[in-house]
């Protein structure tokens, strides 16, 4: 049983504390070698004074020169995009969790393979963007991407290896949103303070908007695309507002496996960490015989077009996806300062895809070119909402 040295991107997000707490529960198999933040320098010194890194990232420049005071030993200090790139390939580590928000992820993410590491990602702008690439150098460099959003892990366990052919769908659940039963005509309505009430789990503000909208299921069709090799055609949704089943796997068989576990990010994180092994825990524990039901119905997806763009996006590929990552940033941005309505963050997203210019094979750089183009015609767009 080998002890995984973990360089953490992200740490101070809801994810990388998660991440934090699972370090801690299970130290015989989780170091955390790295550390780094964007900003937010009070809990970075925090986990860093506790844990003892020998190294740590502060991506903002004053942050940096600010956590330098607060820290009570003396580790190397990185800063700026670079820094995250120094960070993730440092040689002590062999496993960095990617839990950044955003673009900033991509480069170290790619950084860190090159550097002989493996990927544990719960950033879906690094496989919604740039899957094609991140997949295809992992393959080349014999490394291994470890999925960590519940669903995509969820998945994973089911397939425990099987090829790409023997599956007949990937089965992602989502809660449905706090609008699930809403009618469509309610939805414009909706308020900042209203999309970020989540039913079943304990967020961010722009992931629990993407869970309103489901934008966020939306983008995680695309990762599976690209984690588990299958065209989106086999990628299907089905509402599970419980949120104990996870995901699903239909073989080719017609048999189907599924994830069940309380809503925890503590699980996914703790098996991409200690995987191929499963180590006991101090998680609560499903009982069967507690739960009053399981419920499955299908997305309404007249109302909730995010589902429909998202497969246009995946099934056209190239810089589509990144198009489409951008405007959604926009446009819930835009929304959570409560200067467009709730229904203007699926129109903005369509409007942009639609006049966006877009490119079959991009490069690195072109994806994140793509993406700052998006963002510019989203900006102008939002004249026009």
């Amino acid at each position: 049983m080998r002890k995984r040295r973990v360089i953490l991107l992200g740490a101070t997000g809801s994810i990388g504390t998660s991440a934090v707490k699972v370090a801690d529960s299970i130290p015989d198999r989780m170091e955390i070698v790295g550390l780094a933040a964007h900003r937010n320098v009070t809990r970075l010194a925090e986990q860093a004074n506790r844990l003892r890194p020998p190294a740590v990232c502060a991506v903002d420049g004053e942050a940096a020169r600010q956590l330098k005071a607060l820290l009570a030993y003396s580790p190397e200090i990185h800063t700026g995009e670079h820094g995250l790139v120094e960070l993730a390939t440092r040689p002590e580590a062999d496993l960095v969790l990617v839990a950044i928000v955003g673009t900033a992820g991509l480069r170290p993410a790619l950084a860190a393979l090159r550097a002989g590491k493996d990927l544990a990602v719960a950033s879906k702008e690094i496989l919604v963007m740039a899957g094609a690439i991140v997949m295809e150098e992992a393959a080349r460099l014999g490394r291994v991407v470890l999925p960590v959003d519940s669903e995509h892990n969820a998945i994973f366990q089911c397939l425990e290896n099987r090829p790409s052919e023997q599956i007949q769908n990937i089965i992602l659940t989502a809660s449905g949103g706090p609008f699930r039963c809403w009618p469509a005509e309610d939805l414009a309505r909706v308020t900042p303070a209203d999309a970020l009430k989540h039913p079943t789990w304990s967020m961010g503000p722009k992931i629990t908007v993407d869970s309103a909208t489901l934008f966020n299921k939306g983008l995680e069709m695309i990762e599976a695309r690209w984690l588990f090799n299958v065209p989106m055609e086999r990628v299907q949704v089905v509402v599970h507002p419980q949120s104990i089943v996870h995901s699903l796997v239909e073989f080719a068989d017609n048999s189907v496996l599924a994830q069940l576990s309380h809503s925890d990010m503590c699980f996914p994180i703790q098996y991409a960490v200690t995987w191929p092994d499963r180590v006991p825990n101090n998680l609560k524990p499903l009982r069967l015989s507690e739960l009053r039901r399981l419920e499955f119905e299908e997305p309404r997806y007249d109302v909730f077009p995010a589902l429909n763009l998202a497969r246009t996006a995946g099934e056209q590929g190239g810089t589509l996806p990144a198009v489409l990552n951008a405007a959604n940033e926009v446009a819930v941005e835009t929304f959570l300062q409560g200067r467009i309505p709730f229904p203007a963050i699926w129109r903005l997203v369509a409007e942009t895809m639609e006049q966006a210019p877009q490119l079959a094979s991009p490069t690195l750089d072109d994806i994140l070119e793509a993406d700052a183009q998006a963002r510019r015609h989203a900006q102008n767009l939002l004249t026009y909402l």
